[in-house]
């Protein structure tokens, strides 16, 4: 299994507008798509009006598979629409599983 973690930067305030806008247009067509999140979180400390999504997969292949559906879902372009203005930057890593040194379980 893989991990990818997205970060969104928003603007100061932007992270409750944010989320009742992705509760509201955005979560459906990502759980349609991507299934249920890892995790949804804020931040309380470091670089505040950050929120931070973490999605399962199995691998890569099924990972871009369903990133490519999920963008063309109209739904989501329409959610993607409202949320823009409150972006400041965004980011996202592939999280692999570590593997155990030798010898270790």
């Amino acid at each position: 299994m893989i991990v990818e973690e997205r970060n969104y930067q928003l603007v100061p305030g932007g992270a409750r507008r944010y989320l009742d806008a992705w509760h509201r247009q955005g979560r459906g067509p990502q759980v349609a798509h991507l299934g249920e999140p890892l995790g949804v979180y804020t931040v309380e400390v470091g670089a505040l009006n950050t929120l931070v999504y973490l999605w399962g997969f199995p691998d890569q292949a099924d990972r871009a598979a369903r990133r490519a559906r999920l963008a063309g879902d109209p739904a989501f372009a329409a959610f993607r629409g409202e949320v823009r203005s409150l972006l400041v930057a965004q980011s996202n890593r592939i999280l692999v599983p570590a593997t155990p040194p030798e010898g270790r379980p």
